[in-house]
């Protein structure tokens, strides 16, 4: 049975979709974008923005009952792929050395808002 995830710690959906579904022992999240849920705004620069979407992603497989060593693929979108080398000195911080989640990254003409990164992810619960 499908069951919609949702936390007050991750920006709200800015349109008609959930900010996960969980389903069949998995939780897959929608694109997390850089906001700062308290603010609503997105922090300055690649690394930031990497960090502030990887907490939201964080909060939300919290929320679902799994955590970030269950992640088992990561998608990175980034509007610039001269980040790339920025966002992943801040993206392994967020996965436990040598178990490491399968991952594509790409970049794309443009991302909502104009941010520089959105991070989906499939994680076991």
């Amino acid at each position: 049975m499908k069951k919609i995830i949702n936390t007050t710690l991750a920006p709200a959906a800015i349109g008609p979709y959930s900010q996960a579904v969980a389903i069949n022992g998995l939780v897959i999240t929608s694109g997390q974008l850089p906001i700062d849920p308290s603010t609503g705004a997105f922090p300055d620069g690649i690394a930031e923005q990497t960090k502030q979407s990887l907490t939201n992603v964080k909060h939300i497989l919290t929320e679902s009952g799994t955590d970030m060593d269950h992640v088992v693929k990561t998608t990175v979108f980034l509007s610039d792929m001269n980040n790339f080398a920025a966002m992943n000195e801040v993206y392994s911080t967020f996965f436990s050395e040598g178990a490491y989640p399968s991952r594509s990254a790409v970049e794309v003409a443009r991302l909502p808002k104009d941010a520089l990164v959105e991070i989906e992810v499939i994680a076991q619960l």
